[in-house]
């Protein structure tokens, strides 16, 4: 038995005002709270030091932050690698007038302290805040440069209707994740960065895929809407859509919920850029090409005898 045998015949574009409602406020929300709050950037952005011990027995990360705090590191991040329950790492950021090595032996000893185990120390890692402040500048040209790139490609690939559709779409998608952050105060690191240039790619190729089917119905079907035609398109490659995010999502959810606390901030960036990157494929670009008056004319190829039409 074949599944989504049978093309559906859901009203996308009917529903395309109550789409923009909720991109709107989405959009919203995220700037209000990135202008405000900004991100809760890691490690690897702020400078600090990160400690990786491993324990005999199962510990439970909340313990050992209570333990931190009473021995005076108060904003130390603790999370569990593993599903055994048996290895931590401690981030703490950098303590004025002391070394790295000083902080990070006093970490250790105050782990020590509140335990008869013997602590063994896995790794340790000293980010300075000058090699994160350019760690976080360098992130920000990589992801400003993927969006150049994008905007180019579109721009030679599509008529500019559909490329400006194609730009506004990709970005939505990555304000509102970044946003999501923001609002969550989730832990935003080098790991999270890349899922987000993950979600640009996904994102562009889940609409090419509809803008594709788009271009090819307008050229096909003679009869018909600009709105019937859009909506028919989206209706054809729905199943495809569906059943790409849906098995995507599968190994995502897998890995936030068995891949540990490192790899949780990863998951979550791409489980949200997937979930508003199929949303905005059908509600933001393709109702981006809708507003800029798209037409049948616009998609025709142009005729050799309009190519030499008025010339002698």
């Amino acid at each position: 038995m074949k599944f989504f045998s049978k093309t559906p015949n859901f009203d996308f574009i009917g529903k395309r005002k109550i789409g923009f409602v909720l991109s709107a406020v989405l959009i919203t929300t995220s700037i209000v709270s990135l202008a405000t709050n900004w991100l809760n950037l890691g490690l690897d952005f702020k400078g600090g030091i990160l400690v990786e011990v491993g324990y005999s027995k199962p510990v439970s990360a909340e313990e050992v932050r209570k333990s931190l705090t009473k021995e005076g590191f108060e904003d130390a991040v603790v999370q569990q690698i593993g599903a055994s329950g048996q290895n931590l790492t401690i981030r703490i950021s950098e303590q004025a007038d002391v070394s790295k090595v000083e902080v990070s032996n006093a970490v250790i000893a105050a782990l020590q302290k509140y335990t008869e185990d013997q602590i063994d120390v896995r790794r340790r890692e000293f980010v300075g805040a000058k090699v994160g402040e350019e760690l976080r500048d360098d992130g920000g040209i990589a992801m400003l440069l993927a969006l150049a790139g994008i905007m180019l490609y579109v721009m030679m690939r599509f008529e500019w209707r559909f490329a400006l559709g194609a730009i506004v779409a990709t970005v939505h998608d990555v304000v509102i994740t970044l946003g999501f952050f923001s609002v969550f105060r989730l832990n935003f690191d080098l790991t999270v960065l890349a899922a987000l240039l993950a979600v640009i790619g996904y994102s562009l190729n889940d609409t090419i895929v509809v803008y594709d089917r788009i271009r090819e119905n307008f050229r096909k079907m003679r009869k018909g809407t600009t709105m019937e035609i859009t909506n028919s398109s989206l209706n054809q490659t729905l199943s495809r859509t569906i059943i790409t995010s849906f098995t995507t999502l599968l190994v995502l959810i897998a890995m936030f919920f068995w891949g540990g606390d490192m790899i949780r901030p990863f998951s979550i960036a791409l489980i949200v850029g997937i979930v508003v990157g199929t949303y905005s494929s059908i509600y933001v670009a393709s109702t981006m090409v809708l507003a800029l008056k798209i037409q049948r004319a616009h998609l025709m190829p142009v005729t050799k005898e309009e190519l030499t039409d008025g010339q002698p």
